[in-house]
């Protein structure tokens, strides 16, 4: 176990390697979260919260900001910095798989490795989110994250982002050794480039598994993020308005199936769900029309004498 009171330089090493992972962040983050978690950090650590309230990791929280937090986030600030970590990270990837050791010890992400294509992304951005509520807990808890999230992430772009190479043939007998840094240069030249991510998609692909899935809640969530992404993405409106109608959302489920009709009259599926809306608000107005009102309650006596006595 790492000794809960010191600062361990193995972490800055980590860190320079995979930022998304000194942060507390998944591969898919764009500007609006990354700045979002770097100043929930910053302010956690900050050395007059920790010394107002100190907590476990209280005696390096200057040098995680200083080592750790600070130069991770001014890697991922800005996309074309963040362009470049992705490419050396996928490249690493890439050289883990051909040499036969992307082979983590992290149990999710062994998982993530092995689950069906399908469900890599939910499974992934679940597994980062369930991590990171501890991340700060404690020095323990940090440097188990830090190590958790860097597997993880390897595994993720083993799965989603970058592909094997297969071992070029030179009509030799393959010898097992392990190739010099030089070897590799020369196979090697430089990373690949990074494939331009489209976060707005990616929120949809979560969300629309979340609503195969029944969990509107959730849905809903990706799919505001995604809008806040590409205001104008009919199926993303689309899709919104699907989970805002399966929760009787229905004046927001209309907003939305509105929208995607402006902006494709012929929508096919916003139109059978517009049907349905207007059906069910329908039923709704008919059944609130059929309410029998209370009777009006009786008038007591003393009210009824009290008339009387004042001619009315």
């Amino acid at each position: 176990m790492t000794n809960a009171k010191s600062f361990q330089d193995e972490w800055i090493t980590v860190a320079e390697k995979d930022p998304y992972a000194a942060l507390g962040l998944s591969l898919n983050a764009e500007d609006r979260r990354i700045l979002k978690r770097y100043r929930q950090i910053a302010k956690l650590l900050h050395p007059d919260v920790q010394a107002t309230n100190p907590t476990a990791i209280s005696q390096i929280s200057e040098q995680l900001i200083a080592k750790v937090i600070n130069p991770g986030y001014q890697r991922l600030k800005q996309e074309k910095n963040r362009s470049e970590v992705l490419a050396n990270m996928r490249f690493r990837a890439r050289q883990l798989d051909r040499q036969g050791k992307l082979a983590p010890s992290f149990e999710s992400a062994q998982q993530l490795l092995r689950i069906p294509e399908a469900e890599v992304e939910v499974f992934y951005e679940n597994t980062v989110n369930q991590l990171v509520t501890t991340q700060f807990s404690s020095t323990d808890e940090f440097a188990m994250v830090l190590s958790g999230l860097s597997q993880l992430n390897l595994a993720f772009l083993h799965r989603k982002i970058s592909k094997p190479i297969r071992p070029k043939r030179t009509g030799l007998v393959a010898v097992d050794h392990n190739p010099s840094e030089e070897e590799e240069k020369k196979e090697d030249p430089k990373p690949p480039e990074p494939p331009v991510i489209n976060y707005a998609e990616k929120y949809g692909i979560r969300a629309r598994t979340y609503l195969n899935q029944r969990n509107y809640n959730l849905a809903i969530q990706e799919l505001r993020e995604a809008l806040k992404i590409a205001p104008n993405g009919i199926e993303l409106h689309s899709m919104l308005g699907q989970a805002y109608l399966m929760k009787k959302s229905y004046g927001m489920a209309r907003a939305h199936l509105k929208r995607v009709l402006e902006l494709n009259p012929n929508h096919s599926v916003a139109l059978k769900y517009s049907q349905v809306l207007e059906k069910r608000m329908a039923e709704k107005r008919k059944a609130a029309s059929q309410v029998v009102p209370p009777d009006p309650k009786p008038e007591s006596g003393q009210q009824s004498w009290l008339k009387k006595l004042l001619g009315r």
